[in-house]
């Protein structure tokens, strides 16, 4: 089973970890990688708590007392962690990026490169899916997730092709989607285009932003003071939340100020975002887009 090398590794885990004997959470476990690298890090007293939604990732788990796996979405954090007798930690890592696994897992339709269902659930156990979307919303609703969610301008033969195709036979799989949105663009731009359309069905899917501003609002709740968050992003819609948040302790441009115009945030953002050097570029094209933030409790 092949995941995504972890991205920003050394980078990422030597920002998340003040305190050896500390506790820590890998919101996004996938492959393991960040959650390995953490137990390489921390004492003999630490504690490391891994959360995922997506069964395949059992497989990975790692045998070591420290070690606390637990099969749900981070947007359940506080109180899976509460259950566990944990409410405070150290650090939380995320890596918001989609493992190699997903993407190269046919059965799973998340790839514009291989054809398979339109599913593009990170948790199999869902109800709604890339099928439901596509062939079931309304032309508005279609219309106002790709322009959100994909970014693309303007949308409207994308939404008219795809609603009169599915009058004809249901889209099934991520070829029909494929073969249905090819004329849409230049081939050269084709794969850019078709790319923004998959990302605007799978975030809708799995709720991914609304999700990430879930996880954001707890984090705060169970930071110890000096306890640190640590974000890795793919696009600007996810750094978009991550940045703003860090710095405004809302998730858009205007933060909150008390009756003397002092910002209220219980985070303080640590340095500039990080980037990918060309030796991890080399070595893993797919980190090319991601992006590090830090941000610590005050």
């Amino acid at each position: 089973m092949k995941y995504h090398k972890p991205v920003l590794l050394k980078k990422s885990i030597r920002s998340l970890i003040t305190n050896t004997d500390g506790v820590y959470v890998d919101t996004t476990f996938g492959g393991g990688g960040h959650s390995k690298e953490i137990l390489n890090c921390i004492s003999e007293k630490g504690k490391l708590f891994s959360f995922d939604c997506d069964k395949d990732v059992i497989k990975n788990l790692i045998d070591d007392r420290r070690f606390q796996f637990i099969n749900s979405n981070f947007t359940y954090l506080k109180k899976d962690l509460n259950l566990n007798g944990i409410f405070s930690v150290d650090g939380i890592i995320a890596d918001f990026g989609i493992s190699s696994h997903q993407i190269d897992t046919p059965s799973r339709g998340f790839s514009i490169r291989f054809n398979g269902p339109l599913d593009m659930r990170m948790n199999q156990q869902d109800k709604i899916n890339a099928f439901d979307i596509v062939n079931n919303y309304s032309e508005r609703k279609l219309k106002l997730l790709f322009k959100t969610y994909g970014e693309i301008t303007p949308v409207g033969k994308l939404v008219s092709v795809i609603i009169s195709n599915r009058k004809i036979s249901p889209i099934t799989t991520t070829r029909d989607l494929i073969n249905i949105i090819k004329p849409l663009t230049p081939s050269r731009f084709f794969r850019k285009y078709a790319s923004k359309v998959f990302q605007a069905i799978r975030i809708e899917v799995n709720n991914e932003l609304d999700s990430i501003q879930k996880l954001l609002s707890q984090s705060v709740k169970i930071l110890r003071d000096k306890g640190r968050i640590v974000c890795i992003t793919y696009h600007s819609l996810e750094d978009r939340l991550v940045k703003n948040f860090f710095k405004n302790g809302v998730f858009d441009k205007n933060p909150q100020t008390d009756f003397f115009g002092n910002k209220k945030n219980s985070l303080r953002t640590i340095g500039k975002f990080l980037v990918p050097n060309q030796d991890e570029l080399k070595d893993n094209s797919r980190s090319r887009s991601a992006k590090l933030r830090i941000a610590e409790k005050i």
